[in-house]
C-alpha cells in the first residue's frame, strides 16, 4: 500500500503537475510515512528530516564542489584542451572516440547535463567538417561515455549517495565502477553508435539551440587556454585523493597515522574541495574575467549544485520511508521465488522505479534505502550492489526524465531521434552493465 501511494504521488506530482522535484519528493515522503504503520505518526517529520540530513551530510559538499569544477572546466576551456588531446590520438576521422573519452573523463567530477552542454557543440562543429554526417554517432558516443561514468563512478551524485547509504568505501566504488563502466560504455557506444548512425541521419538543424551558440571546436585562440596537465589536474586530484583512502585501508591498515591522514584527504568533501579550488584558480587565471565576474559565475554553479543536492537528499528521505514499510522484504521474497538473487532483485527494483517516475537519482536512492537492510544476504562485496542499483536506475530514459529533454532540446533532436539514440543507449547500458556486474562479481567477489 505504501509503495503504491508513493509511486502514484511521484508520478502525479513530478510528471503530471510538474511540481519541482524537491517539493514533490518531500510531499510524497510525508504521504507515504503517514500511511505506513511501521512509522509512528509523531515521528513522521523527524524520521524524514533525519534521512534528509544524513544524506546531505554525505553528499552535500561533494556535489557543490563538483558544480564548481564543472563550471570552471567549461569556462577556462580546460575541457576543450582535454578533447583536443584525445582527438590528436584518435585522429579527426575517429573524433567520436575522442568525444567518448572526453565525456567519460569529464563526467566523473562533473554533472551529466554540464558535460552534455559542453560536448554537444563540439560534436555539432565536428559534424560540419564531414558535411553534416555522423551526428547520430557523436550523440550516442557522448551519451555512452558520459552516461557510464555518471552512473558508475563517484563523485557523481547517485553512486556517491548509494555508497553512503550502503556504507561502501568510495575509493573501492571508483575502482570497481571504472572496471564496469569502460567495457559497458565501449560496447554500447561503439556498437550501437555505428549501428544507428548507418540507419538514420540527424541533420544539423539551423533552428536548433546549437546553431545559435558558440561552438568551441578547439581551433580558436589557444594562448590563454590551460595546458593539458593543468586541465586534467582537478580530475587527477579528486581521483587520487579519494583513492588514497582505499589504498591505505587495503595495504597499510595497521598504520594508524597514515590511516588518519588518508581518511582526511580521501574524504570526498575534502578531496572535491581541493579539486574545485584548483579548477577555479585555473579559470580565473586563463579566462578574460575580473574577480567580481569570477565570483558571480562560481556562485551560479553553487546554486545549481545546491538544487541537485537538495533533490538528492529529498529522494533519499522518500526512499527511507518506503524502506520502513518493508517493501524490500516483499519484493525480495517475491523475486526470489523466481530464482533471483539480491543483485538482480535490486536491479529490477531500480529499473521499475526509474521507468515509472523518471529520475535515475530517485530510483537509485529509493532502491538503496529499500535493500540496505538486506545486505547481509550478499555473497559478494556490497560494492556490486551499489553499482547494480546504479545501472538499474539508468534504464529507459524517456519523456518523464529531464535528461531526455536535455538531449533533445540542447542536441537539436526530434523526440523520435532522441528515442532512437539516447533512450536506446540508456536501456542497452543498463542491460549490458547488469551482465558485466554479474560476471565480475562471480569472478572477483572481493570478499
Amino acid at each position: 500500500m505504501s509503495f503504491i501511494v508513493g509511486v502514484i504521488l511521484v508520478i502525479v506530482l513530478l510528471v503530471r503537475l510538474k511540481v519541482p522535484p524537491f517539493i514533490g519528493l518531500l510531499i510524497a515522503a510525508f504521504a507515504v510515512a503517514v500511511v505506513t504503520p511501521q512509522i509512528p505518526l509523531g515521528n513522521t517529520a523527524s524520521r524524514i528530516a533525519s534521512a534528509f540530513g544524513e544524506t546531505m551530510t554525505g553528499i552535500g559538499i561533494p556535489i557543490l564542489m563538483a558544480a564548481v569544477i564543472g563550471k570552471s572546466l567549461t569556462k577556462s576551456r580546460a575541457a576543450t584542451r582535454i578533447l583536443n588531446a584525445f582527438s590528436s590520438v584518435t585522429g579527426q576521422q575517429r573524433i567520436g572516440w575522442a568525444l567518448f573519452a572526453t565525456g567519460f573523463i569529464l563526467a566523473i567530477p562533473v554533472f551529466f547535463d554540464n558535460v552534455f552542454y559542453l560536448l554537444i557543440p563540439l560534436a555539432w562543429a565536428a559534424s560540419t567538417r564531414v558535411d553534416g554526417r555522423n551526428y547520430a554517432l557523436y550523440v550516442v558516443m557522448i551519451g555512452a561515455g558520459a552516461g557510464a561514468a555518471n552512473r558508475y563512478v563517484p563523485p557523481t551524485p547517485a553512486p556517491l549517495a548509494a555508497t553512503d547509504i550502503l556504507n561502501v568505501d568510495v575509493g573501492t566504488t571508483i575502482l570497481v565502477g571504472v572496471a564496469i563502466a569502460i567495457p559497458t560504455a565501449v560496447v554500447v557506444g561503439g556498437g550501437y553508435g555505428h549501428f544507428i548512425n548507418n540507419r538514420i541521419h540527424i541533420p544539423l538543424r539551423e533552428s536548433s539551440f546549437l546553431s545559435d551558440m558558440y561552438a568551441d571546436d578547439g581551433t580558436g585562440d589557444t594562448e590563454r587556454m590551460p595546458n593539458l596537465f593543468e586541465s586534467l589536474l582537478p580530475i587527477i586530484l579528486a581521483v587520487v585523493l579519494v583513492a588514497s583512502q582505499t589504498v591505505t585501508s587495503t595495504f597499510f591498515g595497521q598504520n594508524q597515522q597514515l590511516a588518519a591522514l588518508t581518511n582526511f584527504i580521501g574524504d570526498p568533501s575534502f578531496s572535491l574541495t581541493v579539486a574545485a579550488v584548483v579548477a577555479a584558480v585555473t579559470y580565473l587565471r586563463t579566462a578574460d574575467i575580473d574577480l567580481d565576474g569570477w565570483s558571480d559565475e562560481l556562485t551560479d554553479s553553487l546554486k545549481t549544485g545546491g538544487n541537485i543536492a537538495a533533490i538528492t537528499a529529498a529522494g533519499s528521505a522518500f526512499g527511507a520511508v518506503l524502506a520502513a514499510s518493508g517493501i524490500g522484504d516483499v519484493l525480495a521474497e517475491t523475486l526470489s521465488q523466481y530464482g533471483f538473487g539480491l543483485l538482480v532483485t535490486a536491479w529490477v527494483i531500480a529499473a521499475a522505479v526509474r521507468i515509472v517516475q523518471g529520475s535515475a537519482t530517485v530510483a537509485v536512492l529509493t532502491t538503496a534505502q529499500i535493500v540496505q537492510p538486506l545486505t547481509d544476504q550478499l555473497a559478494v562485496h556490497p560494492v556490486y550492489l551499489t553499482l547494480v542499483i546504479g545501472t538499474g536506475g539508468a534504464i529507459f530514459s524517456w519523456y518523464n526524465d529531464s535528461g531526455f529533454w536535455i538531449v533533445s532540446e540542447i542536441g537539436g533532436l526530434t523526440q523520435k531521434e532522441t528515442l532512437q539514440t539516447w533512450t536506446v543507449v540508456t536501456t542497452l547500458q543498463s542491460i549490458v552493465g547488469l551482465v558485466v556486474i554479474l560476471v565480475l562479481s562471480n569472478l572477483f567477489p572481493l570478499i
